[in-house]
């Protein structure tokens, strides 16, 4: 009955649709009358708004896997089990460097620690989702800036794009 083609879109899209969805609620509760009803209706649409907008921000971490290995994000660090390539873990309390690389056709973080330890993630892994959650605990990161890295560097434009660094 839905074409494949919208099927597709609805599901890649189905977080930031109900989120959307939310905030439209709010607003329609806010019109009912009285200032009880505004009040909610506002307090549901920003809720729904920013919960909207971070599910926008988190879309372009979200891709097919393509890449072999697992990212888990466990009690603070970020582990990553490669199957052709090295894997490793990286505390997030450890992390200074967040940089996306291009090699060899395909799209990389790079992440570096206080003990100059690297560990490279392709961001189509299985799991790499899950990084948007994470970089969001780092002190003065902003997920506008890095999704708009991913795309820049994912779309062949540079090869290499420093995202963040820790504030001394």
């Amino acid at each position: 009955m839905i074409r494949p083609r919208l099927q597709a879109m609805l599901r890649a899209n189905a977080e930031l649709l109900v989120f959307a969805g939310l905030a439209l609620f709010g607003l329609w509760v806010a019109f009912w009358g009285g200032w009880f009803f505004a009040a909610l209706g506002v307090a549901v649409a920003l809720v729904g708004g920013s919960l909207a907008l971070g599910a926008l921000r988190r879309g372009p971490f979200r891709r097919p896997v393509g890449a072999p290995g697992v990212v888990e994000i466990v009690e603070g660090a970020i582990r990553y089990y490669g199957a052709t390539e090295m894997g490793g873990e990286i505390p997030l309390r450890d992390l200074v460097e967040i940089r996306l690389l291009r090699l060899e056709g395909r799209v990389h973080w790079r992440l570096r620690s206080q003990t100059a330890e690297a560990l490279l993630i392709p961001v189509d892994a299985a799991g790499a989702s899950a990084l948007a959650d994470a970089f969001t605990a780092l002190p003065g990161l902003h997920m506008g800036t890095v999704s708009a890295a991913l795309a820049q560097v994912a779309d062949q434009g540079e090869a290499m794009r420093t995202v963040w660094r820790r504030p001394v």
